[in-house]
C-alpha cells in the first residue's frame, strides 16, 4: 500500500465520522480553527516571504506573485472567511423535495456529503483554508495538493488549521478532527497527482484550480468525477447605449484590481456605433497602466489619440487568451448579436459582463451568453464566493452538471433518497 493509499483510507473513515457530526459541533470546530490561524498569522506570513523569494528567483511574472502574497491583511481575510463560513448554515439533511406515493411510500430527497474531496490548486494558498473549511463545513474530508511555489504557506497553514481542530477535539471529546485534512506534498514527476486522478472508490471528486493546462491534464487523465474550475477567459462589451464613463470605470476594476485572478477580464469588445468616443476614455481611465492588444479598427483610432507605447497591435492568439497580467485585448464589433457569437466562441464560459443602458439588450446579452456567470453594468471581479455570501468558494465551477458558478458549500454536497415503508412489496 502507497503513503497516499493509506492517506485515502484515513480520509475515508473520517469522512463517514464527519457526517455524524453536529452543526454546532463543526460551528465550534471552525471557530477554534479561526483562532489558530489567527494565532499562527506571523508564522504564516514568514512561510509565504520563503516562498515568495523562491518564486521571484524562479522568474515568476509580477501577477502571479500577487496572487501567492500574504500579509497581515490577506491572513486577516482568511481568518474572517472562515468564521464566515462557520456561520453559515449546515447544509446537510435539508429536504430537497419530499412525496408520498399512491401505494403509501413517504419518500424523502435530502443533501449528504460527498465524501472524500481532493482539490488539486496552483500558488494561491488562501485555497486552502478555504477549501478545507467548506469541505469541514459539509462534512466532507478533503486531501489538498497544492503547488510547489506555495509549499512553505501550505504547511503552515496547514498546522495551524489542524492545531485548530486539535483543540475543538479536546473540547469535544473527538481525538480525530485533524484528520479530515491532508496535505499531499508535490512531488517533482508530478505522480501523486496522477495517483490522486486514479483514485477510483477511494476518492469521491477532484477539483483542479489554477491554470489552463493544470486544468486540461485533470480533465483528461482523471478517472474519477471531476468538476472542472474553468480557466478564466472573461469579456466586457461596451453597448452603444452604454454610459462611457462608466463602462471606463468598470473595465478598469475589471482588469486592474487583480489581473492575475480568474474573474478578471481579457477582453473589451465595443460597439462600433461608439469606438471613437470611448476608446479615447478608456486609454485615459487605463493611463498606460495596461497594455492594450487592439485589433486594426481600434488600433487606427488609439494611435491617432495616444502616443502610449502600450498600444499594440493584436494577433490572432490574443483573443481568447489568458493573459493573468496587465494586458488586454481590444476587438471593434459591428452590434450586439456579433458581441454574443464573439464571446461565445472565445470565452471559457466563466463570467462575461455587457455595459448598457437599453433594458432589452441586457436581457438579450444574459439570455444568450453561455456562461457560468452573466453581468450587466458591474465588474466580473464580483465572480467570488465570498462575494456571493458564500464565506469562500472551492472554485468557480465552468461546467453546467452538478454545480456552476462560484462553488460554496451546497456545491460540496449531493443528495441520496430516504423511503419509509410499511411493509409494502412490489
Amino acid at each position: 500500500m502507497s503513503d497516499l493509499d493509506e492517506i485515502f483510507l484515513k480520509l475515508r473513515k473520517t469522512a463517514q465520522r464527519l457526517a455524524l457530526l453536529t452543526a454546532q459541533e463543526k460551528k465550534c470546530s471552525l471557530f477554534a480553527v479561526a483562532d489558530a490561524v489567527e494565532a499562527e498569522a506571523e508564522k504564516i506570513i514568514a512561510a509565504n516571504a520563503l516562498d515568495l523569494k523562491n518564486a521571484k528567483e524562479n522568474g515568476m511574472s509580477d501577477s502571479l506573485l500577487e496572487r501567492l502574497m500574504l500579509d497581515k491583511k490577506r491572513v486577516d481575510s482568511i481568518v474572517s472567511s472562515i468564521r464566515d463560513i462557520a456561520k453559515l448554515r449546515d447544509p446537510l439533511g435539508e429536504i430537497v423535495a419530499g412525496w408520498k406515493t399512491d401505494g403509501g411510500l413517504e419518500i424523502r430527497q435530502v443533501r449528504v456529503p460527498l465524501g472524500v474531496v481532493a482539490i488539486i490548486y496552483e500558488s494561491r494558498p488562501n485555497v486552502t483554508a478555504d477549501a478545507f473549511c467548506l469541505a469541514f463545513k459539509s462534512s466532507n474530508a478533503i486531501l489538498l495538493r497544492g503547488s510547489s511555489s506555495a509549499i512553505h504557506s501550505n504547511r503552515a497553514i496547514t498546522e495551524a488549521i489542524k492545531n485548530g481542530l486539535k483543540n475543538a477535539g479536546k473540547d469535544l471529546s473527538f481525538d480525530w478532527l485533524s484528520d479530515s485534512l491532508e496535505l499531499c506534498e508535490p512531488q517533482k514527476n508530478h505522480s501523486d497527482v496522477d495517483e490522486i486522478l486514479n483514485a477510483r472508490g477511494k476518492i469521491d471528486c477532484v477539483l483542479p484550480r489554477g491554470g489552463a493546462s493544470l486544468i486540461k491534464h485533470v480533465v483528461e487523465n482523471a478517472k474519477i468525477p471531476v468538476i472542472e474550475t474553468g480557466a478564466g477567459v472573461c469579456h466586457l462589451f461596451v453597448d452603444e447605449s452604454a454610459d462611457l464613463e462608466q463602462a471606463a470605470k468598470i473595465a478598469e476594476n475589471a482588469k486592474i484590481q487583480r489581473p492575475g485572478a480568474c474573474n478578471a477580464i481579457e477582453c473589451i469588445l465595443i460597439h462600433e456605433k461608439i469606438a471613437q468616443n470611448f476608446l479615447p476614455i478608456l486609454e485615459k481611465t487605463l493611463s498606460s497602466r495596461v497594455e492594450l492588444h487592439c485589433d486594426e479598427e481600434s488600433f487606427e483610432i488609439l494611435k491617432n489619440c495616444s502616443n502610449s507605447q502600450k498600444i499594440v497591435k493584436a494577433t490572432k492568439e490574443d483573443f481568447g487568451k489568458e493573459f493573468l497580467d496587465l494586458v488586454c485585448a481590444v476587438k471593434i464589433v459591428s452590434s450586439l448579436d456579433e458581441a454574443i457569437l464573439y464571446i461565445n466562441e472565445h470565452s471559457t464560459k466563466h463570467s462575461e459582463s455587457i455595459c448598457t443602458q437599453s433594458r432589452a439588450n441586457a436581457r438579450e446579452f444574459q439570455a444568450r451568453i453561455d456562461s457560468a456567470c452573466v453581468y450587466v453594468n458591474a465588474s466580473t471581479r464580483f465572480t467570488d464566493g465570498g462575494e456571493f455570501g458564500f464565506g469562500a468558494e472551492v472554485g468557480i465551477s465552468t461546467q453546467k452538471l452538478h454545480a456552476r458558478g462560484p462553488m460554496g458549500i451546497n456545491a460540496l454536497t449531493t443528495t441520496k433518497f430516504l423511503i419509509d415503508g410499511d411493509g409494502q412489496t412490489r
